[in-house]
């Protein structure tokens, strides 16, 4: 006997998934059709610079490419074939440089690896030396989240006494409070086959 197995990207949420795998039952008349969620990572990330300022000239294409650059740079063929397949650049904070990418689990140790061998990114016909940092690795948004909570209070402890006036205090306080993945995690609510518990990892 034979077991039918369909993958579906979990990231695209559960709503419809009883529904979608009572439908290919009775579409392959198969009672032993199985369905199973491809399980992502995300890996939170700070683009550290030299020049803060430099950080406004990031997109988050640049840093995709770049990204997709490193990985068959460390990896080859092999490791651009499986960069193709659900790597995303989710969000990109461009005040403070954090930046959240999604790989499917199965790949994300191959990705994070690559990090290291990026040393700037080209944007605009212009170079910014830079590097990137993982601060966390989680099997959802919403726990990227509550670590990114923590790590903003923080910074914003580590860099308030080095503010001279008070309106760069404003200015600091209002950009480390505004990166937030609340939007993108709004997105992807119904996300809850992602495996949250495991392998989550945390760097800093």
């Amino acid at each position: 006997m034979h077991v039918l197995e369909i993958w579906y990207d979990s990231s695209r949420g559960n709503e419809g998934k009883e529904l979608l795998c009572a439908f290919l039952k009775k579409l392959t008349n198969r009672s032993n059709l199985s369905l199973f969620c491809d399980l992502s990572r995300y890996l939170l990330c700070e683009v550290c610079v030299p020049d803060r300022s430099s950080l406004q000239l990031l997109e988050d294409r640049s840093i995709y490419n770049t990204l997709r650059a490193a990985v068959k740079r460390a990896h080859g063929d092999y490791g651009s074939a499986l960069f193709n397949i659900g790597v995303i650049v989710k969000y990109l904070n461009a005040h403070t440089g954090v930046v959240l990418i999604r790989s499917r689990k199965k790949h994300y140790r191959l990705i994070w690896s690559a990090l290291s061998f990026i040393t700037c990114l080209e944007n605009r016909g212009q170079m910014v030396q830079c590097f990137l940092n993982c601060l966390h690795v989680g099997g959802t948004i919403r726990t990227c989240q509550k670590f990114l909570v923590k790590y903003n209070r923080q910074q914003l402890h580590r860099m308030l006494p080095d503010c001279k006036t008070d309106a760069e205090k404003q200015e600091v306080r209002k950009a480390i409070l505004s990166c937030s993945l609340s939007n993108v995690r709004d997105e992807e609510a119904d996300e809850d086959g992602s495996d949250d518990d495991d392998d989550d990892d945390k760097e800093t």
